[in-house]
């Protein structure tokens, strides 16, 4: 049977998916026909229902789950790894000050209104409402050019801005942290309801052997990962995985599934998200 399945060029997701669709693992007779997007592209996808199984972002989720069920395996919650917003200059007390007021002006360039990023921007401050959606990749050159006046970051940019002269002006994963004490639920592995339960459980099945070849043999996808991770570095590229990849991306047992159910839950009580079907997992 042939599936369809959509992911991310970026590290933590070429690391792994490579086991999977590079049979180096028993794939028990499925094939995949494999896209790569950025996440707010495959969000969007979600939305219209076109993908098989897909990445997307919780918050993505939220809007399409009674057509997704979500994976056990595959997903990226963490502890400090939550998306960064940034400045061109310092932030000093006095502006931090202008982020909570209702006429601050300011413009933010940001992933995509669909990311958990963005969620998390407006629980921190929903004030901002200037916001410009970006592929994540192009935030930092527009806020170098001028064109935003702050830049909303996640993957690898985590790692970059600071080359470029630019300021983080507060950690929102850190932010998110304090509030819940949870880890912070990024993103996901869903595949379509309308797959059938028992296929959505060998697909779980499968995806976390490919997590668990990926950890056994992290330089295998080494090829894989450089071919897509374009002009990253290996340090940058592992620092990434580091990051993104951990128990939750095996399994994400109660402490994973509690992070994200006080995530909706948060959503849902502010009117961010649609009530949500009786069960989301697998």
């Amino acid at each position: 049977m042939r599936l369809s399945l959509g992911f991310s060029p970026c590290p933590n997701d070429t690391f792994i998916f490579d086991a999977l669709i590079h049979n180096k693992i028993d794939t028990e007779g499925l094939t995949f026909d494999v896209s790569f997007d950025d996440v707010e592209t495959l969000n969007r996808k979600a939305v219209q229902g076109e993908l098989d199984i897909t990445k997307l972002s919780f918050h993505a989720f939220a809007h399409v789950a009674d057509q997704y069920a979500l994976l056990e395996a595959g997903s990226a919650l963490g502890f400090g790894v939550g998306p960064m917003l940034i400045s061109r200059e310092p932030f000093d007390e006095a502006r931090m000050q202008l982020l909570g007021q209702p006429d601050n002006r300011l413009r933010v360039g940001i992933p995509g209104k669909l990311t958990t990023a963005n969620f998390l921007l407006g629980v921190a401050f929903p004030e901002l409402k200037d916001k410009q959606e970006l592929v994540f990749s192009d935030i930092e050159a527009a806020l170098i050019e001028g064109r935003i006046d702050l830049g909303l970051i996640i993957h690898e940019n985590r790692f970059t801005y600071q080359d470029k002269g630019l300021h983080k002006v507060i950690d929102l994963g850190d932010h998110w942290e304090k509030l819940t004490g949870c880890a912070i639920p990024l993103g996901g592995i869903v595949v379509n309801r309308r797959l059938g339960h028992g296929l959505q459980l060998q697909v779980n099945r499968l995806l976390r052997q490919s997590v668990e070849y990926a950890f056994a043999h992290p330089k295998s996808s080494l090829d894989f990962i450089r071919q897509h991770a374009q002009e990253m570095d290996e340090a940058v590229m592992y620092k990434h995985i580091d990051l993104y990849v951990n128990k939750y991306s095996v399994n994400l047992g109660q402490e994973g599934r509690q992070a994200i159910d006080t995530l909706f839950s948060m959503a849902e009580k502010r009117g961010l998200i649609p009530a949500q079907p009786g069960y989301l997992y697998v």
